[in-house]
Formats: C-alpha cells, structure tokens, sequence
C-alpha cells in the first residue's frame, strides 16, 4: 500500500509568504526561507509551494528565490506557478525542485502535459485543479488564482489530466480555503473513483481528524496551509505540524 502523506501547502505572494481565504484575503506571513527551515525542523512528508500571482498576471518565475528554498528545504518539494512550457520545468528542476504543480496552462492544454510527461516522467508532473461549488450545487473548474472560469466538472479535468500522463492531481476547493470547514469529501470521493492516479486533497482542513477523515476516502495525501500557518480562534501565526502520535498510515 502506498504510504499517504500530509503536505503543508505554502504560498507565495511576490517574495513573501502568505496566506488567502478563499483565494482572495491575503494575511502577511513572512520570509518564506524561515518557514522552510521551520518545517525542516518538524521532518514533513513534502512542501508544496505556489506562487499565486504567476499564472494571474503572467510574471516570469523568480528563479533566484526558488533555488534560495529549494537549497534550504530536505524534504521533496513541489513548486508550481507561471509553468508553461518545457523549458520551464527543466529550468525549476535544475534549482533543486523534486517535482512540478502544473494548473492554468496545462488545464488549457492537455497536450503539454502529454509532453512534459513524456520528458521527465509522470512522477514529475503534479496537475492542480482550482474548484468552485455554485449555489445550485454545480461544481466548476477555475484557472489564473481563481479569476477565469472553465465550463467543465473538476472530474472531467481529472480524468482528462490523467489520460495526458500527470501522476498525480491537486484537488482544491477554492470555497473552502482558509476557512477550516473541513474538505469537500463529496466532490474527493468522485475524483478518487474516476481516476487510477494518486488525488491530494486541498481546502478546508480544520483538525487532525479532518486529516484522517480525508486520507480514509482513498487520497494518496492531505494539503493544507492553515492548519499549518496559525493556531487557536484568532488565528495567531504560528507554523506547526500537529501530528505527533497520529498513524496516519495505519
């Protein structure tokens, strides 16, 4: 059986670290080499890290800052933001990444995945997929941060990212970030029954038992950036991993 994971999920907002609710509201959160260095320290499964104006406003990669983290973090990491073609990835490999996030582009076009696939294994090729829930219950994807909606059902978009060789999907719910409600277990039990490939849940993780709640649908890993980022009611910053004690591979 595979071992399952649980990935803080970080975000970059130009050099800083951040952290958004629902997408949008942004709270101010640091330099991202110290909480690398902090989650280091906690021995984490995996960092997956974001950069959440890349795709939006079509910003080069900051590749000076990338190779800064990747050279601090020892634990496998996944950045994704701005991919759009082949020499891209080569380019965030060879500054110490383990693997990529591909989303808005690759979403838009099957065929890169397909290629980028094909270069440096499906192993490396993680596709996000950003997800809304309308109020007559119909589930839409959404790529650019969230701002450009594609008339097509989070499960479609799996089952089409799966056929052009991705080896694993982020399934993240935008309604649902940064709001501790719990992940969309619904919209998780539909992806996980339509594709083979391993799904990261992503969105609404409010406590350990949300973590295991999620992980017993058949998810390979949870993601979660709040959980990890504050602590208490008032959301006081403060990076943790509260797993101590908890087999989440039993």
């Amino acid at each position: 059986m595979p071992i399952k994971r649980i990935i803080p999920l970080l975000l970059l907002d130009n050099e800083d670290l951040i952290k958004t609710i629902k997408f949008y509201k942004k709270t101010y959160l640091g330099d991202p080499v110290n909480a690398i260095k902090i989650f280091n320290d906690k021995e984490v499964d995996e960092i997956i890290l974001l950069d959440i104006n890349a795709s939006r406003y079509k910003l080069k990669i900051n590749y000076e800052l990338l190779n800064e983290i990747a050279g601090e973090c020892f634990v496998p990491l996944c950045y994704g933001g701005g991919i759009k073609d082949i020499d891209m990835i080569a380019e965030v490999l060879n500054n110490g990444v383990e693997r990529v996030s591909l989303n808005s582009f690759a979403i838009q076009n099957p065929t890169f995945v397909e290629h980028a696939a094909n270069k440096f294994g499906s192993s490396t090729i993680l596709v996000s997929i950003d997800y809304k829930k309308d109020v007559s219950g119909h589930y839409a994807v959404f790529t650019h941060g969230g701002t450009k909606k594609i008339k097509s059902h989070p499960v479609e978009i799996a089952k089409i990212m799966e056929d052009a060789g991705a080896g694993e999907l982020l399934i993240q719910s935008i309604d649902r970030d940064g709001t501790f409600t719990g992940y969309d277990l619904e919209l998780l039990c539909q992806v996980v029954s339509s594709v083979k490939i391993p799904v990261i849940a992503c969105g609404g993780a409010k406590d350990v038992n949300s973590l295991r709640e999620v992980l017993t649908l058949g998810v390979s890993a949870a993601a979660a950036g709040s959980l990890f980022l504050f602590k208490g009611k008032h959301r006081a910053k403060l990076i943790n991993y509260p797993l101590s004690g908890f087999n989440y591979n039993a």
